[in-house]
């Protein structure tokens, strides 16, 4: 739902604002980053090396979890989640991909929000290198 605002979602301090992704490149480039997972949704998120650029938000809701109607609720009651609650967390320069989950539709939006917001808030875990298990030696 754009607004007059360029296409971007404000929260309650004024100043703050959150860009959209909106093409397929932007979305897959975003694929390659970090994953935080959640009991309603799936946080997708890349560090664009940006410090100095706002961050920006995608939102995906796939046709099995159920109609046009369903799945535009879902990605409705998320952009006013990140809007409300989640849009001060988000880091500049970083993009974030929402994948959301059949159980965003029954959730108590106060729950909702306050998984987003913590999972945006997430650190990254670092993860232990993969030791090189080819059996050739």
């Amino acid at each position: 739902m754009p607004d007059s605002d360029g296409g971007r979602m404000t929260n309650a301090q004024p100043d703050k604002t959150v860009g959209r992704l909106k093409s397929r490149p932007q979305f897959l480039a975003v694929r390659a980053g970090e994953k935080r997972r959640g009991n309603f949704f799936l946080i997708e998120a890349l560090d664009r090396n940006l410090p100095e650029a706002e961050p920006r938000v995608g939102f995906t809701v796939t046709k099995k979890h159920g109609n046009a109607v369903e799945r535009n609720r879902m990605r409705r009651r998320l952009k006013e989640a990140v809007r409300l609650h989640a849009g001060f967390a988000m880091q500049p320069g970083h993009d974030y991909v929402v994948v959301a989950r059949r159980d965003v539709l029954t959730a108590p939006f106060d729950a909702l929000a306050r998984e987003l917001a913590a999972r945006v808030e997430a650190k990254p875990k670092h993860r232990r290198p993969q030791p090189d298990r080819s059996r050739k030696e």
